[in-house]
């Protein structure tokens, strides 16, 4: 009897083991499902001001009787052990809305290329119909990893806190079952793949909706190649150069840009 009892705790040992490996095995390689939620209802009103009130005040009430509160846009993220590709999703066709266009951070302008074995990024990012290849190495970011946890697509994920560019609030989900430091956007750095970003201050998120585990076909990460090279460096330059009578309204934008 002591003898079954010994074979069967083996048997179960084993099966766990063998089905922990297949996940693992699988999670170094897929693609993930995310979508950007954008509080519309809270990005509108931080563009109106004495000078615009009386057009744009009729506007954003318009706005609200007509669109919903939050825009949602989805994207994908395919990623191997050492490469990922975020890629944003065309949203459906339909009549222009102003505001989705004049809210900076609102659309998804960015292809987004990440080698984490060379520390090297190259993104092609869309700013009032000119595209720009900016090859830069991997933004440096200083977590802070807490005991908070949340299930996100199906794995368990725990908190990370930092700020960006000074003075954007980030807060991320990153789940070890996916030990891979990739993310949307430019977002990457911790001890696994990130699954959400909240950036409270600026009413945005990035969440995943569905992790895929599968092997990719040869070729489907590969760097974009279309836009006017430049660095980080020259891209700030750049735009601020363009914006140099923007006045205020300018910083919001380059804050968009540059995420």
């Amino acid at each position: 009897m002591k003898a079954q009892k010994y074979f069967l705790i083996i048997i179960l040992l084993i099966s766990a083991r063998s089905g922990y490996a297949q996940h693992t095995n699988f999670a170094f390689e897929g693609t993930i499902d995310f979508e950007k939620s954008i509080n519309m209802h809270a990005q509108i009103p931080r563009m109106i001001n004495k000078d615009n009130e009386m057009f744009y005040r009729a506007a954003y009430d318009q706005y609200k009787s007509t669109q919903p509160q939050f825009r949602i846009l989805k994207s994908t993220l395919a990623f191997s052990k050492d490469k990922t590709l975020f890629t944003p999703i065309d949203p459906d066709a339909g009549p222009r809305v102003m505001f989705n266009e004049q809210v900076a951070i609102a659309p998804q302008n960015n292809i987004i290329y990440t080698d984490l074995a060379a520390s090297k990024v190259v993104a092609q990012k869309t700013i009032y119909e000119e595209k720009f290849l900016v090859t830069d190495s991997i933004r440096k970011i200083t977590w802070k990893i807490t005991s908070e946890t949340r299930d996100i697509a199906g794995y368990t994920c725990r908190r990370a806190n930092a700020i960006i560019m000074d003075s954007i609030y980030v807060v991320a989900f990153y789940t070890d079952e996916i030990p891979v430091s990739g993310g949307p956007e430019s977002f990457a750095g911790l001890p696994g793949m990130i699954l959400g970003v909240a950036l409270p201050h600026e009413n945005v998120t990035w969440f995943a909706k569905l992790v895929t585990p599968k092997a990719l076909a040869a070729g489907t990460i590969a760097a974009p190649k279309k836009g006017k090279p430049t660095d980080n460096n020259g891209l700030i330059a750049t735009l601020k150069s363009v914006m140099k009578n923007w006045g205020n309204y300018a910083q919001g934008r380059l804050k968009a840009y540059l995420l």
